[in-house]
């Protein structure tokens, strides 16, 4: 049988590894973990900490910060070395190695493959295609703007078609004269195995967008839009609200609608609920009389299998007859250990190099009919960063794992290149971290406030040269800027802090994070990670503090 090799990651994978092994070199992470006084000069920002925390809306949260130099000098700590939820800190270090080992260009393939007779005009048997980890495979502009920058144009624009990509590949087969296709639409992601959810991830997330299955072959960030209408009839109230889901024409999910209409002003409480492995949409509760539609994101739960849909129905469109039906190719996971272990296996430099070779996937017979290739990584991880996306940063895992592991590579195989990249070249303490996702939705991913605080030292200031490292200035161009965009474009948002604040949010339920850099009064841009757990539910005095400590720390340095 016939096969064909396609090279699924450029060529860097020596290179940082040659950084990776000398940075290992010297200075240890246990001696870099070890804390230093406060000084003298420190003591006005300690006590002007101390009092913002002794306000007893924030005082029984448990607090972790710590300020440095940009080459990691102490400026003030309270427990740097307790552990806390990183929340979507987790996304800096992802997408710090995602920048350091992949490097700023790379790019990721999606490929269309049949066995085509041209004089029949004829694929016979399946038509297949191929993910290899594009998270952006949707309508989504790139590179990113903030909504504030973003053009007001009453002409929709070509590219907020979600399936626009996959139009682009039914054009080019058709542009090949097929006309007939006697198997099946076959969406392949089995570059990853099919593990949709990180250990960690609360079954309750998987319904919304934000906890989305993570596959190797991605579309519109694989969620779907709901909208909830109040349909006001005057005077009149419980009666059905107006639901939609916009499938882009793929009848993927049946929707069934139980929200009522409730009294103006009163509150808009939408939930939705979808049985495991289910294709019905229960959706309930109310939405205000006169209330403005409310929009919510539903994750798509087989997305290659509504990326096959979705690539049959436009193939069709063109004139294509398709035989066969719609459907996905997983690769069931096979662990060899659990997860931990796997994650936690000591790799010594020389294995590293085994480990970090060119890889490559060698795909069954056929001929490749179609491809496409992403945007450069740099793109992504700046939208990664901006709105905080969870599968953005789970499919960088991934991408870390197929392209340093031969595949299919799983989480665990991703998890183990960041935690080596993080212990042997940016010299973390191994004990002061553990990851069991990219994006921080896991219960179980743990950090210390010393930890981010040296990651983001050693972008800034290698630990060799002193320099920056070569791809610093983008990645920190990729978090949220104080009270100009992502996460953070409605904090911050006055002199002197506006513009200033370049720093990653998180959130769970009772906890926060807020990591990054800050320009201060005296001209020095300082470090600083503000971890936070167990603050009151439903309460915002622990971001409140949070914001004032970061303008107490301008003001101090």
């Amino acid at each position: 049988m016939q096969r064909i090799t396609i090279t699924i990651r450029t060529a860097v994978c020596v290179a940082a590894l040659a950084a990776a092994c000398a940075a290992a070199v010297g200075q240890t992470a246990a001696d870099a973990a070890k804390p230093e006084a406060v000084s003298s000069a420190q003591q006005p920002l300690a006590q002007h900490i101390a009092a913002l925390l002794a306000n007893p809306a924030v005082a029984r949260a448990h607090w972790g910060v710590v300020v440095t130099t940009l080459d990691g000098k102490p400026i003030y700590m309270l427990n740097e070395g307790q552990l806390f939820r990183p929340d979507s800190n987790a996304k800096l270090f992802t997408t710090a190695a995602a920048m350091a080992l992949l490097g700023p260009t790379h790019t990721f393939p999606t490929v269309v493959r049949g066995s085509l007779d041209l004089a029949s005009a004829t694929v016979t048997g399946d038509l297949v295609i191929d993910g290899f980890g594009d998270a952006n495979l949707s309508g989504r502009q790139l590179p990113y703007t903030s909504p504030a920058s973003q053009p007001k144009s009453s002409t929709p624009s070509s590219e907020s078609n979600p399936l626009r990509y996959l139009v682009d590949l039914a054009d080019q087969i058709a542009a090949k004269g097929v006309k007939v296709i006697t198997g099946d639409i076959v969406g392949d992601d089995t570059l990853f195995p099919w593990e949709p959810y990180p250990n960690g991830w609360s079954m309750d997330d998987a319904v919304w967008g934000y906890g989305a299955p993570v596959t190797a072959l991605s579309i519109e960030d694989n969620q779907l839009p709901l909208t909830v209408t109040a349909n006001t009839i005057p005077g009149q109230f419980n009666h059905n609200a107006t639901v939609s889901l916009n499938q882009n024409g793929v009848p993927y999910y049946t929707v069934q609608s139980q929200v009522i209409l409730g009294p103006p002003k009163s509150p808009t409480n939408i939930q939705v609920e979808r049985a495991p492995g289910s294709r019905t949409l229960r959706v309930y509760g109310q939405i205000a009389d006169g209330a403005a539609p409310d929009v919510e994101e539903i994750a798509i739960d087989d997305p290659a299998e509504y990326a096959a849909m979705a690539f049959k129905q436009l193939l069709e469109a063109r004139g294509i007859t398709v035989r066969g039906n719609a459907h996905a190719l997983h690769e069931p996971l096979q662990q060899r250990v659990g997860f931990l272990d796997d994650m936690r296996m000591p790799a010594t430099c020389r294995e590293l190099q085994a480990c970090f070779e060119e890889c490559y996937t060698t795909l069954p017979s056929g001929s490749i009919l179609a491809t496409h290739s992403s945007v450069p990584l740099v793109q992504d991880i700046v939208f990664t960063n901006k709105v905080s996306q969870n599968l953005h940063a789970e499919l960088l895992v991934r991408d870390l794992g197929a392209s340093f592991n031969c595949p299919p590579s799983s989480s665990a195989d991703g998890a183990h290149v960041i935690r080596s990249f993080l212990t042997r070249r940016a010299g973390i303490n191994p004990n002061d971290f553990i990851f069991y996702d990219g994006s921080g939705l896991s219960s179980y991913d743990l950090v210390t406030p010393r930890a981010v605080a040296k990651l983001l030292s050693f972008a800034a200031h290698d630990l060799k040269t002193g320099a920056p490292q070569p791809w610093f200035a983008a990645w920190k161009a990729s978090l949220p800027v104080g009270g100009i965009d992502g996460t953070l474009s409605d904090r911050f948002t006055t002199a002197p802090l506006k513009g200033h604040v370049f720093a990653k949010t998180g959130t769970h339920g009772e906890g926060r994070a807020l990591s990054g850099y800050l320009d201060c009064a005296s001209g020095q841009t300082v470090i600083f990670s503000i971890l936070i757990e167990n603050h009151l539910p439903g309460d915002s005095a622990d971001r409140d503090a949070m914001d004032k400590i970061v303008a107490a720390i301008a003001a101090a340095e």
